[in-house]
């Protein structure tokens, strides 16, 4: 799964992605960067001190900083090719002021920004349609196709749909329809994360985000904020007492990064579930509404293959209980089916026979 990272220039993309992954990218802006993330999980932390394992392994994101969006790369197009290949996108949005750090429109404006960037988005998927059309329309007339006929239909519906500055992935399609359109580039039908790049003392103002929450909604977009100058310099404290005192003194209740880390998981369509013991403690991905034996797979195949039941501990449960054994005691360790669907925080025992 790869999570993309677009924006304007002088954005703080780079700031972001070198918070997340902890290497600083080229200076190149002509190509795509990639990059690997720990996710930041507070249950993944609480987890690892309560099991004190010989190895302790976080999730991790794949990520790609893409090339700015600019006049330049949106008239060549690549930036579109890359921003195609990606399974969700990260918007990072100007919204700090610094005289120092020029804006290519010569104002600080999210709201302007983040419509610019949609449009030339929405723009891109309306173009491919003009050109599949005509294809369309070049076939049917050497041959009748009723296939083609209702992918002509629904893309004049999807159409319809971004000339209202609708992005597709608010556009419902039925099963057949997804079958029709599966292997085409539609970028906006790509679930987006936008992220607020603010100044150190707007990081308790949540004014901007409320004012963009319910467009945004309507969007299907997630939205949050984060300074990432002052999460840089928090990175850079000694201890972890350090940063916790600079944290309060500054009024963040939980770092930026383990906000972005679970929408991040969030906009992939991911949930985590953890394996637990002396030996090592683990996070895990799978998709939202994945069966157990599907969640077994993830860890090895041979143990999807041979899945006989999942033994379950909920994590609130658990951290309630204090012990595994006072929550066994206490009747809350569950032995599932083939049919159970796992939950984001589960803890998961798979037994197996291949």
């Amino acid at each position: 799964m790869e999570l993309g990272i677009i924006g304007l220039p002088q954005t703080g993309k780079k700031s972001l992605f070198e918070l997340l992954t902890g290497s600083r990218p080229s200076e190149s802006g002509d190509k795509a960067v990639a990059g690997v993330a720990d996710i930041r999980d507070a249950r993944f932390d609480t987890l690892v001190k309560m099991y004190t394992p010989k190895k302790d392994v976080p999730a991790r994101i794949n990520l790609q900083l893409l090339p700015k969006i600019e006049s330049d790369s949106i008239r060549e197009g690549k930036i579109f090719t890359d921003i195609s290949r990606m399974d969700a996108l990260c918007h990072v949005v100007r919204a700090f002021k610094d005289d120092s750090v020029y804006h290519a429109s010569g104002s600080i404006d999210p709201v302007r920004d983040i419509e610019s960037v949609n449009s030339e988005l929405i723009m891109h998927d309306l173009i491919f349609i003009e050109k599949r059309c005509e294809r369309i329309e070049a076939a049917r007339k050497r041959k009748a196709d009723a296939k083609l006929d209702a992918e002509d239909a629904l893309l004049a519906r999807m159409k319809s749909h971004l000339e209202q500055d609708l992005c597709l992935r608010t556009f419902d399609l039925t099963e057949e329809e997804e079958k029709l359109v599966s292997g085409y580039p539609f970028i906006t039908a790509k679930q987006m994360l936008i992220v607020l790049n603010v100044s150190d003392s707007a990081i308790r103002d949540s004014a901007l985000m409320e004012k963009l929450g319910a467009s945004l909604t309507k969007l299907n977009i997630e939205i949050m904020q984060v300074s990432a100058k002052l999460e840089a310099e928090i990175s850079m404290l000694e201890s972890d007492e350090e940063k916790k005192e600079f944290m309060e003194d500054a009024g963040i209740v939980q770092p930026a990064l383990n906000t972005l880390s679970f929408l991040a998981m969030k906009t992939l369509g991911l949930i985590s579930f953890f394996t637990v013991g002396k030996d090592e403690v683990r996070q895990w991905q799978v998709r939202s509404g994945s069966p157990a034996p599907v969640a077994a797979g993830v860890i090895h195949t041979d143990i999807q293959r041979g899945f006989i039941r999942a033994e379950i501990m909920k994590y609130d449960d658990l951290i309630a209980a204090g012990t595994e054994e006072d929550l066994k005691k206490a009747g809350k360790f569950h032995v599932m089916g083939k049919d159970y669907i796992i939950e984001d925080g589960d803890i998961v025992n798979f037994r197996f026979n291949v």
